[in-house]
C-alpha cells in the first residue's frame, strides 16, 4: 500500500509515474471506504483525485497557495497532507472539518464553504505577494458549477486584465461548460497543451519584433489565427479577459496533468487550465448518479449510497408547494442549484414551466423573483439560510423597497449539523427581522409549515418561512393565524422560543413541572413583525424571562423582546437570552451542538433552576 507511507505532500514528489496511479486507486477505495463510515461529500472528491494528487506533484501547498471553490472536494487533499488518519473523525464534533481550514493546517489556505469566491481571493493572495515582494504561486481551483456564479465572472475579469501571475483551474465535469466538438478542437488542445508551442511563440514574436515591418506581420498573423481560433475553438471569453488558455486536459490522466500545471506554473501571468473529470470516477453509484453522491450519510460501501428520500421539512415544502400551484397557476419556484436540497424535484417534474433554476447565484434569484412578483406571479424562493445571505442587498433593495410579494422558503435554517460553521443558518434571523416590511413565520412542525406556507401565498409583501434541516419532533396544536400562543400556564417564570427548539423548552418545562416549579412557555410563531404583548404580559406576571435561540445574539429576537419589557415599563427580576452570542457554532450533529451550546433542554431547566 503506498497511501500508507504517505504523510505529506514531499512523499508524492518522491513517487514514480506508475506509483501515482497506483496511489490514485488506493485513494479512490480509501474515500468509499471513509466516507460510507462517517457520510460526506463523495461524488465530487472521485472526481478531483488525479487532479489532486498533481496539483502535490507540482506545487508546495505549505507555501504555495491553494484556494478551493465550495472546498467540498478538499477530501484528498486533506489525506496528502498529514490528515489522513483522521478520516475517522470527519465532520464530526471536534473532528476534522468537511472543507478546508486554515487552522487546522498549513495547507488550506483559505476557509471554503460557499462558491464562486475563489478566484477573487486568490487574486487578493496574487497581489499581496507582489505588493511585499514575496515569492509563491497561487492556484484557484473551481468546478464548473462555479462558473454559474456571478461572483465568479468578477474575478475572472479582475484577474485577467491584472497581469498577476496566478492559475486558474476549471475542473469541468461537463454539467455547464459544452464540450468541445471535432477533431480539430482536440487537436488544437494537444498542441496548444505542448511547451514546444509557447517556446515557438514567443521566438516568432521576438524575431519579427526585430525585423523592418515584423510587428505589422506579427499582429495580422495574430489577428488571423485568433479569428479562425474563435470559429473552431470555445475557450476565447478566457482569453478575452486576459488568461491564457490550456486545455481541455484529461483530468484523471495523472502525467498529463503535472506537466500541464508545471508549465503553467512557470508562464507568468494569469493562466486557466481547462480540466475534464469526470463526478464520481471509479466507484459506479457515485458515477452513474453523481446528484444522489454529492453529500451522503453513512452507507453500505457494496451498495451505495441510500436513494430513499426522508420525509423531512424539505420534503414538506415541496410536496404542498406543488398542491398549491395545482390551484394558483401565478405560483412559481425557483432554487439555486439545489432543487434536491430543497426538495423541489417534485414541483419540477409537476409544474416545469414554473420551475426555474438559476444555478449557483442566489443574489440574482432573489432578483429575479422580484421580477416574477412585480409582473403579478408568487415567486417561491427555497434556499438554504447560509446560502440567502448572499441576496441580502437583493432583498433590500429589488424586494422590500418596493414591497413586492416574494415568498422565502429559508431551508437549514438554525444549526445544521456536520457541515459546520459555513453551513450554520444563525444569521437570518438578524438579517430577515431588520427588513422594513419583511413578515417571517417559524413553524414548529410539519402540519405548521404547511399552514404558514399557505398563510405566506396569500400574503402581501416580502415573507420568509424558516424551518430546520431534518425531520420534526412534537406535534404542536393547529396554527390559526395569531403571532405567538401560551402553550402551558405558569407563575415563575416564562420560557420562550421558536420553531424545532420549542422541544427544548417543553421538555425543559416538563423538567421543571417534575421539580414542582410550573414555568410559562410562549411559542412565537411570527418573529417578524414581533407582536411581544403576549411576551410582556407573561413577564408581568413572572418576573423572570428566558429566550431560547439557535442564532446570533445581536439583533437576536431575545434582544427585541428585551427591549420590548424596557419600553412596557417591565423590569424583569432576572433575564437569559440562550444563544450563541457573539460566535460561529462548530460542526456535530444538531444534538450534540446543543448540548455544547448549552441550547438542550437540560441546560435551560438549569438555567432556571440557578434563576430562580
Amino acid at each position: 500500500m503506498i497511501l500508507e507511507h504517505i504523510s505529506s505532500p514531499a512523499d508524492v514528489k518522491a513517487l514514480g509515474l506508475d506509483e501515482l496511479n497506483t496511489l490514485c486507486g488506493e485513494l479512490r477505495e480509501f474515500l468509499v471506504e471513509s466516507v460510507a463510515r462517517t457520510g460526506g461529500h463523495l461524488a465530487s472528491n472521485l472526481g478531483a483525485v488525479e487532479l489532486t494528487v498533481a496539483l502535490h506533484r507540482v506545487y508546495d501547498t505549505s507555501r504555495d497557495r491553494l484556494v478551493f471553490d465550495v472546498g467540498h472536494q478538499c477530501y484528498v487533499h486533506k489525506a496528502l497532507t498529514g490528515r489522513r488518519e483522521l478520516f475517522g473523525t470527519l465532520r464530526q464534533l471536534g473532528g476534522l472539518a468537511g472543507f478546508p481550514k486554515p487552522e487546522e493546517s498549513v495547507h488550506d489556505a483559505f476557509v471554503a464553504g460557499h462558491a464562486s469566491n475563489a478566484v477573487s481571493a486568490a487574486l487578493g493572495m496574487a497581489r499581496a505577494r507582489t505588493l511585499r515582494g514575496e515569492d509563491y504561486a497561487v492556484v484557484a481551483l473551481l468546478g464548473d458549477g462555479a462558473l454559474t456564479g456571478g461572483l465568479a465572472y468578477e474575478g475572472l475579469n479582475d484577474a485577467g486584465a491584472s497581469g498577476e501571475s496566478m492559475v486558474v483551474i476549471l475542473n469541468d465535469n461537463g454539467m455547464s461548460i459544452d464540450p468541445n466538438v471535432g477533431g480539430v478542437a482536440t487537436h488544437l488542445g494537444r498542441l496548444r497543451l505542448r511547451p514546444g508551442y509557447y517556446r515557438f511563440k514567443k521566438l516568432y514574436r521576438a524575431v519579427l519584433g526585430r525585423l523592418p515591418g515584423g510587428r505589422w506581420v506579427y499582429r495580422f498573423t495574430h489577428r488571423l489565427k485568433t479569428a479562425v481560433k474563435k470559429a473552431i475553438y470555445p475557450c476565447s471569453m478566457f482569453e478575452d479577459m486576459g488568461f491564457t488558455y490550456l486545455g481541455p486536459v484529461n483530468g484523471h490522466k495523472v502525467e498529463q496533468l503535472c506537466t500541464t500545471l508545471a508549465w503553467a506554473k512557470e508562464m507568468g501571468g494569469p493562466v486557466l487550465v481547462h480540466v475534464r473529470t469526470v463526478k464520481g470516477k471509479g466507484y459506479t453509484p457515485a458515477e452513474t448518479q453523481p446528484e444522489r453522491s454529492h453529500g451522503v450519510s453513512p452507507f453500505d460501501p457494496a451498495v451505495g449510497p441510500g436513494l430513499e428520500r426522508k420525509v423531512d421539512f424539505s420534503y414538506i415544502l415541496g410536496h404542498e408547494l406543488v398542491e398549491l400551484a395545482g390551484k394558483d397557476r401565478r405560483i412559481c419556484a425557483v432554487t439555486a442549484a439545489m432543487a434536491e436540497g430543497t426538495g423541489l424535484q417534485e414541483f419540477a417534474s409537476a409544474w416545469p414551466k414554473r420551475f426555474f433554476d438559476v444555478g449557483i447565484a442566489e443574489g440574482h434569484a432573489v432578483a429575479m423573483s422580484a421580477g416574477l412578483a412585480k409582473q403579478g406571479m408568487v415567486p417561491v424562493f427555497a434556499v438554504y439560510a447560509t446560502f440567502l445571505q448572499r441576496g441580502f442587498d437583493m432583498l433590500l433593495h429589488d424586494v422590500a423597497l418596493q414591497g413586492l410579494h416574494v415568498v422565502l422558503a429559508v431551508d437549514r435554517a438554525g444549526l445544521v449539523g456536520a457541515d459546520g460553521p459555513t453551513h450554520h443558518g444563525c444569521q437570518d434571523v438578524g438579517y430577515l427581522t431588520q427588513i422594513p416590511g419583511m413578515t417571517v413565520l417559524c413553524p414548529a412542525c410539519f402540519e405548521e409549515l404547511k399552514a404558514m406556507l399557505r398563510s405566506a401565498i396569500d400574503m402581501e409583501g416580502p415573507v420568509a418561512v424558516r424551518y430546520p434541516r431534518g425531520g420534526e419532533g412534537r406535534q404542536y396544536p393547529a396554527w390559526s393565524g395569531e403571532a405567538a400562543a401560551i402553550l402551558r400556564q405558569g407563575t415563575y417564570v416564562t420560557l420562550v422560543s421558536y420553531g424545532t427548539l420549542m422541544d427544548e423548552i417543553l421538555a425543559a418545562s416538563e423538567l421543571l413541572a417534575a421539580e414542582g416549579v410550573r414555568a410559562e412557555v410562549v411559542q412565537l410563531h411570527r418573529i417578524a413583525p414581533l407582536d411581544a404583548g403576549p411576551v410582556v404580559e407573561s413577564v408581568r406576571k413572572t418576573g423572570r424571562m428566558l429566550v431560547l435561540e439557535d442564532c446570533n445574539e445581536n439583533g437576536s429576537v431575545g434582544q427585541q423582546l428585551a427591549s420590548a419589557l424596557a419600553q412596557a415599563g417591565v423590569a424583569p427580576r432576572a433575564l437569559i437570552l440562550k444563544n450563541l452570542k457573539n460566535a460561529f457554532a462548530p460542526q456535530g450533529t444538531v444534538a450534540q451542538l446543543r448540548r455544547l451550546l448549552k441550547l438542550d433542554a437540560e441546560s435551560v431547566a438549569e438555567q432556571v433552576r440557578e434563576m430562580l
